[in-house]
């Protein structure tokens, strides 16, 4: 079984002492937590944390994450990526509807320490640092080269307040009425226009779809952080904007909180006719030599942590 807490000769730097406390005179005006409760069951649902509002935004005295975990939470209170979150199993097992109010003119700091102080108020979340080394990737050039197109620059639309990335609603659900389906077994939908360029993921039972418009190799490295749930640097040195579909089996990988398959896998028969021509999708490393023409190459580094030492598995009421 995973330890809570991390420690032992692998860690290079511990600090026993907790985190520096937050204020805790900084709390959200009003805060309620509920438990995530799924629509009716269907394949190929997709949703995501459904975060919008807070510091920044069009909305910037409140906040709603529709479908968000623990880890999700915790991430964004303690403003890291969701692989420098370590703790038991409960992080990731429970997703929760949180919304809260807080004065318009709250910081981005003040935000972040409001979370925290929810977090320990109602889930009873005590955690500590730590700096460990911990397996990584680079990701490199293949020996044939990239095989990703360069995106061609057009000038972008000023995005309505709905289309905000930080205010986004959570992807629409798959599955009410028909859907018509590509040769690579996943829904054809339109991509956002706009000439903004972003990520767009779709994961069904079969696999998962990442589409990339105008995305750097940094962009690209951060998101294959979240998947891989292990950091990953950019080590291709090619400085452009990119185009790609990268599709691949979710088999043993974590999405990062950021997606949620909703409904059981189908069974053998239901594969076979819903996707007859369709090859099993490959694994993300050979995936991403197949199709991008680049790999992943692993390695060790040092790595911040945020240990949770405790988390209450339901939240005490609002």
């Amino acid at each position: 079984m995973r330890q809570w807490i991390m420690a032992g000769a692998a860690v290079l730097t511990c600090s026993l002492a907790q985190a520096q406390a937050p204020d805790k005179a900084l709390t959200f005006d009003a805060a309620a937590i509920k438990p995530f409760v799924p629509p009716n069951p269907g394949r190929g649902m997709i949703m995501g944390r459904g975060g919008r509002g807070g510091p920044g935004s069009s909305d910037p005295g409140r906040i709603h994450y529709a479908v968000i975990t623990l880890k999700g939470l915790l991430a964004i209170a303690y403003d890291v990526k969701d692989y420098q979150i370590s703790g038991p199993a409960i992080l990731d097992s429970d997703r929760f509807d949180i919304q809260a109010t807080m004065p318009p003119e709250t910081t981005k700091e003040q935000f972040h320490i409001m979370l925290q102080n929810l977090l320990a108020e109602r889930f009873k979340v005590t955690v500590h640092r730590e700096t460990k080394e911990l397996p990584m990737y680079s990701l490199v050039v293949n020996k044939n080269g990239p095989k990703m197109k360069e995106a061609v620059e057009t000038p972008a639309e000023e995005p309505k307040a709905e289309e905000r990335k930080e205010d986004a609603a959570p992807p629409p659900l798959l599955g009410r009425g028909p859907i018509k389906m590509g040769p690579d077994g996943f829904p054809i939908l339109p991509l956002p226009g706009g000439g903004r360029g972003g990520f767009f993921t779709m994961m069904t039972p079969f696999g998962a779809k990442l589409t990339g418009q105008k995305q750097t190799m940094q962009d690209l490295v951060e998101r294959l952080s979240q998947t891989l749930s292990k950091p990953v640097t950019d080590a291709t040195g090619l400085k452009g904007k990119y185009d790609f579909t990268l599709t691949y089996s979710m088999d043993g990988l974590n999405n990062g909180g950021n997606l949620m398959m909703l409904g059981p896998p189908p069974g053998e028969a239901d594969r076979k006719r819903e996707m007859p021509d369709v090859e099993p999708a490959q694994n993300i490393f050979l995936a991403i030599q197949s199709q991008l023409g680049l790999k992943l190459e692993a390695k060790k580094g040092s790595v911040d942590l945020i240990v949770v030492d405790h988390a209450e598995k339901t939240p005490t009421e609002n």
